[in-house]
């Protein structure tokens, strides 16, 4: 190139001139040795490194999605294995709740029966005692009764009755007048 610069500035024609490109000869030996140094170095020394650098990029993007698959695969059966246990836990609340719904029935039904038993009892025992004080009631009654009856009895017949044998029926019969006009008047 540098002979067809000075040949065009001395204004000699030449035979390359006909042609546009014709190469000067010493560069394109030295061109094309230097393109087969760098060719080799590149062939050689980068190509490999970047087929190693290549291989391991894919490898590790590989390995990358197999581990990735392999999390995604273990991440999908833990969550069925949390789905399993969420299932079995509410499963199991279900029967806790209903075992204690069935407890809280058994209990409330066992201190129903429990109370109604205090209930009969106590009122068992009230009516006892009810018995018992109308018992005592009907007895004092009778004995002021029998000592009323006496003495206006004593009063009536003008003569003493303190016999108690003859008190006593005298004052039987008079209760039993009385309770069998009572009874009459009832009906």
């Amino acid at each position: 190139m540098l002979h067809l610069a000075t040949a065009l500035a001395a204004g000699e024609k030449d035979v390359s001139a006909d042609t546009p490109v014709v190469p000067y000869i010493p560069e394109l030996i030295f061109g094309l040795v230097v393109f087969g140094i760098l060719y080799w170095i590149v062939a050689t020394k980068v190509v490999p490194r970047l087929e190693a650098m290549y291989a391991e990029r894919t490898a590790a993007i590989q390995g990358g999605m197999a581990k990735a698959e392999q999390a995604q695969a273990e991440a999908a059966a833990a969550l069925a294995q949390y789905q399993a246990q969420l299932a079995e836990a509410r499963a199991e609340a279900s029967r806790i709740r209903e075992e204690a719904r069935a407890d809280a029935a058994a209990i409330s039904a066992e201190l129903r029966t429990q109370a109604q038993a205090e209930s009969a009892r106590i009122v068992a025992a009230a009516q006892q005692q009810i018995q018992a004080e109308r018992q005592q009631a009907v007895v004092q009654l009778r004995s002021e009764v029998g000592s009323m009856a006496t003495t206006l009895a004593e009063r009536i017949v003008g003569e003493s009755l303190t016999d108690h044998v003859r008190q006593s029926n005298v004052v039987d019969r008079f209760l039993a007048e009385l309770e069998g006009s009572a009874v009459a008047g009832q009906h």
